[in-house]
């Protein structure tokens, strides 16, 4: 029982106590039986995790930092991609997943149509849905989308922009939406001109296309790129029609992938901590679980990094 306690670090332990306690664990290389572990607490120490869009960037780099994080915890992690055209996909991955035992669910559902339908299933589990708005149905924990765009408008703003168009990813995924609001939102703050969105697709592919296709020179002095995909695009697009970054127009990223400070010129971007986020999920998922109290929503701060893409304009000069 008193070994017990200290792996569960029961506060009632005496320092000392614990301290002989993990002494001994150590010498004898004592490693917890999981199974043994399971039947005690009857929780198998799995979270599932439903994965949409998979192979994008954010979905991929939250589903690493919740592994990570689970890790720490000596907790496993299931996860099952669902396509989103797949009709029944969703509830077959709940299946899956719950017949896994897991004790928890985590949804990175960026898209609105995935969550829609989660929600009309009835899972018996707590679960958790990756997006920074409420949600009445689940505890939800994100990134705050508002908070980087609202960081990217003022840093161009000081600069002295007072023309600049954003570059939307699709409107249906809820950090792209989260995103182009707080955009507007800080612009009509600024009093600076308001112009239509472009909305892309998030690739690089989108965006070098917009560049070179233009017909004429843009009046905009920056572009706000609602990922660094398609921000990477726009330079290469604007670099082949002879529009020098920053020097004709800034361009800024959002996301900070790995390679952004190698871009030409390196990217200012918003950075999001997928570390960290993975670290709340699993916190938030393991105390659900284990039926304490949670808050509803949480948000996490980001980070502008500011780097070559973005000076002030000519005409600000």
């Amino acid at each position: 029982m008193t070994v017990s306690r200290v792996l569960n670090n029961h506060p009632s332990i005496r320092p000392g106590t614990r301290q002989r306690v993990l002494d001994a664990i150590e010498e004898l290389n004592f490693r917890p039986n999981s199974a043994a572990r399971a039947l005690a607490t009857q929780r198998n120490r799995r979270i599932g995790v439903l994965i949409d869009a998979s192979s994008a960037y954010g979905p991929s780099s939250t589903l690493r930092g919740i592994e990570l994080a689970a890790g720490e915890e000596d907790y496993s992690v299931t996860s099952v991609s669902v396509p989103s055209e797949e009709q029944g996909g969703m509830q077959s991955a709940v299946d899956h997943l719950t017949a896994q035992g897991v004790d928890a669910l985590c949804v990175i559902a960026p898209r609105s149509s995935s969550l829609a339908t989660l929600r009309q299933l009835d899972i018996g589990l707590p679960v958790l849905a990756i997006k920074a708005e409420g949600d009445p149905n689940f505890l939800t924990t994100a990134v705050d989308q508002q908070q980087g765009a609202i960081l990217v408008v003022d840093h161009l703003a000081e600069l002295g922009h007072r023309d600049i168009l954003h570059l939307a990813g699709p409107l249906d995924w809820f950090d792209a939406r989260a995103r182009e609001r707080a955009f507007h939102a800080r612009i009509r703050e600024w009093k600076l001109r308001e112009r239509p969105i472009v909305v892309g697709d998030w690739s690089a592919d989108f965006a070098y296309d917009y560049a070179a296709s233009l017909k004429r020179r843009p009046e905009y002095t920056a572009i706000f790129a609602a990922n660094d995909e398609m921000a990477l695009g726009l330079i290469h697009g604007f670099a082949e029609r002879g529009i020098a970054v920053p020097d004709e127009l800034s361009i800024v990223g959002f996301d900070d992938l790995p390679l952004t400070a190698h871009f030409l010129p390196p990217l200012t971007t918003v950075r999001q901590d997928f570390h960290l986020l993975g670290t709340k999920v699993v916190a938030a998922l393991i105390s659900a679980a284990e039926g304490r109290e949670v808050p509803r929503r949480t948000r996490l701060p980001v980070e502008l990094k500011v780097r070559q893409s973005s000076a002030r304009p000519r005409a600000a000069s």
